[in-house]
């Protein structure tokens, strides 16, 4: 199998390249670096069945690429998360809208392909807390980042000569090369092993987890299985065992860090998301389970930064998506 991984240098995009080159699977990453991730820390760039492309999917270059050797084509590329959109909302629109659909466009010129498109579960936005969200319950995105998302879902969908499928991540979590400590559990983890103040608001929010090797799996399977299961269907990507608040992630580590620490709860925030996901579809469908569940994660991370010299470099903005290369 040949797969083309657009945005493969991300956060999950190098724990899936990796993955893939584990279970000898050709493996293509194109990336335009624009959170400036350094190369050389990359395991597998000595691997005989991996190559990387620097192109940005804004530019030219990216509709000369001969989509017809692939197999399948990951979409992951973007401005990911709430933050980095609603900083950059120009260049966002740019990236995460205009750019994928022209992308896409370029793809679906050739017969033989099929996308498998990264979305996310924030799609659902703001629902009532006795309801889990199926794949079929009516969308809210909130803010810009799942606007964008919604936009290309709808195009995908409503293109009957797209091949494709939809995975609705939820909020990642767990060790990459490219790491990234704003994501809620690495975020809260770090922060309460390092006895950094923690500030948490709307702690009784709910969200869904998921690790980022268990989306890894997935994409995996799902490039394994027959087009004619896959095409066209919408997926929730996690687990209902995944599903917790802010208050119950941070009771899971204070449990692992086996103390107490003042942490400050605070009402009102600026992000009113509030979901619980349904994720019986991947599991009857596909056969989908997870692997990884919370602890694991909690546990992994604080392995990690126990074993990190330079405590300093958590403070760094290299292990977030706060800001983009200003070359970019």
């Amino acid at each position: 199998m040949n797969i083309l991984v657009v945005g493969g240098e991300g956060y999950i995009g190098s724990v899936l390249v990796k993955y893939l080159l584990d279970h000898k699977i050709n493996v293509t990453s194109i990336d335009s670096l624009i959170y400036n991730q350094k190369q050389n820390i990359k395991t597998y760039v000595s691997d005989k069945n991996y190559k990387f492309l620097n192109i940005d999917i804004r530019s030219k270059e990216i509709s000369n690429i001969d989509f017809s050797i692939y197999d399948k084509i990951i979409l992951l590329a973007g401005l990911v998360g709430d933050p980095i959109t609603k900083k950059y909302p120009h260049l966002s629109n740019i990236i995460n809208e205009d750019s994928i659909i022209n992308l896409i466009k370029s793809i679906k010129k050739y017969k033989e392909h099929h996308i498998i498109f990264i979305s996310t579960c924030s799609n659902y936005g703001l629902i009532n807390e006795d309801i889990y969200a199926s794949e079929k319950h009516v969308l809210n995105p909130l803010s810009l980042y799942a606007k964008s998302k919604v936009k290309i879902e709808n195009y995908l969908l409503n293109n009957p000569n797209i091949n494709s499928t939809i995975l609705r991540f939820a909020t990642a979590f767990g060790l990459s090369e490219r790491m990234r400590f704003d994501l809620t559990l690495n975020e809260f983890t770090k922060d309460l092993y390092l006895d950094t103040e923690l500030v948490v608001y709307d702690p009784d929010t709910w969200r869904p987890y998921c690790h980022v090797m268990d989306f890894a799996r997935l994409i995996l399977l799902v490039s394994k299985s027959p087009i004619d299961v896959v095409n066209k269907e919408v997926y929730n990507a996690g687990s209902d065992s995944n599903n917790y608040t802010k208050r119950d992630v941070i009771n899971a580590i204070q449990k692992q860090l086996n103390k107490n620490i003042n942490i400050k709860f605070l009402e009102k925030g600026n992000d009113p998301r509030n979901y619980k996901v349904d994720f019986n579809k991947v599991k009857t469908k596909l056969g989908f389970n997870t692997s990884f569940t919370l602890i694991d994660g909690i546990n992994e991370i604080i392995n990690y930064v126990e074993n990190k010299k330079d405590i300093a470099n958590f403070t760094e903005n290299k292990f977030g998506n706060y800001f983009i290369d200003n070359d970019k």
